[in-house]
């Protein structure tokens, strides 16, 4: 376990200071330390440590400039847009440092206005863009994807017209393609582990990260969470393959702390590890299930397998090393 030492002037500073309130130097560190507990100070290495959340969805409204493909406005989270005015704030008040914006399905393969977002906002904002995998022209993209500003990587759901894609060569020609690039993947594959374990064999240079351990609504429905979880477990052992821990709470049939998901966000966890585990909310799935803020504490306070350092590691480091994020 890392452990974070206070600066010389901090130090000096609640040594000094508890030891001239108690008149006992030899407990003096003590007294501090209980001083600032008191006060709600965070530890040092929760004050030091980057917050990534790997998965928000932003989008603008539907409009005659801004068509939305069939299906598109039954399928978007919220009745309204998402955009950085709402994000921002939020992420400010919680701590959040970074989003990783995925383009949402329902807006079409549009990467505008996350782009856009990056740009405005680069030290909070990049993005895992969406590319038509049906498209021959989309090939040529793929050399100059990254040059985008804002731009880390793809990101692709095989749901609704797309359903068969992964399975009926449609997206074949990207996995080589993407490696070439150093384009890493996040993949939704709710349901299909068995056939993306195929994909992540055959293209062992290829970075794909799961989406949401390969959970999704159906399969908390049907009761089956354990069952996904077992299967994506499976899949950690494609070192090329790594996953977010996202929208634990969403998935969850209680309250927060959301108890019955610790034992599925262990599993993953002992199966990918600190460096292949990314915390992340898909918040706008289910705003009312949680503040921002709980579902941070949710992983940070009562995940009580994870150490300081795993904490590092999962709720932002380790994201920001997979993308390249700097």
């Amino acid at each position: 376990m890392r452990i974070d030492m206070p600066s010389r002037r901090e130090f000096l500073r609640g040594a000094l200071g508890a030891g001239l309130a108690l008149g006992l130097p030899g407990i003096a560190i003590a007294g501090a330390q209980t001083l600032a507990q008191s006060a709600g100070t965070k530890p040092q290495s929760a004050r030091q440590r980057t917050i990534v959340d790997a998965q928000v969805h932003l989008w603008l409204a539907e409009g005659p400039d801004r068509p939305w493909p069939p299906g598109g406005v039954a399928a978007a989270h919220l009745p309204y847009p998402f955009a950085t005015e709402k994000l921002l704030p939020m992420m400010n008040q919680a701590g959040v440092d970074r989003v990783v914006i995925v383009p949402p399905s329902w807006e079409g393969e549009r990467n505008d206005y996350a782009l856009l977002a990056a740009k405005n906002h680069p030290d909070r904002f990049a993005v895992m863009g969406r590319i038509l995998l049906d498209n021959p022209q989309s090939a040529a993209l793929l050399p100059k994807w990254k040059q985008q500003p804002g731009m880390l990587g793809l990101r692709l759901t095989f749901n609704r017209a797309q359903t068969k894609w992964l399975s009926d060569g449609t997206a074949e020609w990207l996995w080589p393609a993407a490696a070439r690039a150093g384009a890493p993947i996040m993949i939704s594959i709710a349901g299909r582990q068995e056939e993306f374990a195929r994909v992540a064999e055959r293209n062992p240079d290829t970075i794909f990260i799961i989406d949401h351990m390969a959970l999704s609504d159906d399969i908390a429905r049907a009761g089956k969470i354990g069952e996904a979880i077992a299967a994506t477990a499976a899949l950690a052992r494609f070192p090329n393959v790594s996953c977010k821990m996202s929208s634990a709470a969403n998935r969850s049939q209680g309250p927060y702390p959301f108890e019955d998901m610790k034992p599925h966000l262990r599993r993953i966890f002992e199966a990918f590890g600190p460096r292949r585990s990314y915390w992340g909310t898909d918040i706008t799935a289910d705003l009312s299930k949680a503040t921002y803020r709980q579902r941070i504490t949710h992983f940070t306070e009562t995940l009580d397998f994870l150490t300081e350092e795993d904490k590092d590691w999962v709720m932002g480091r380790a994201i920001l090393a997979r993308l390249n994020w700097s």
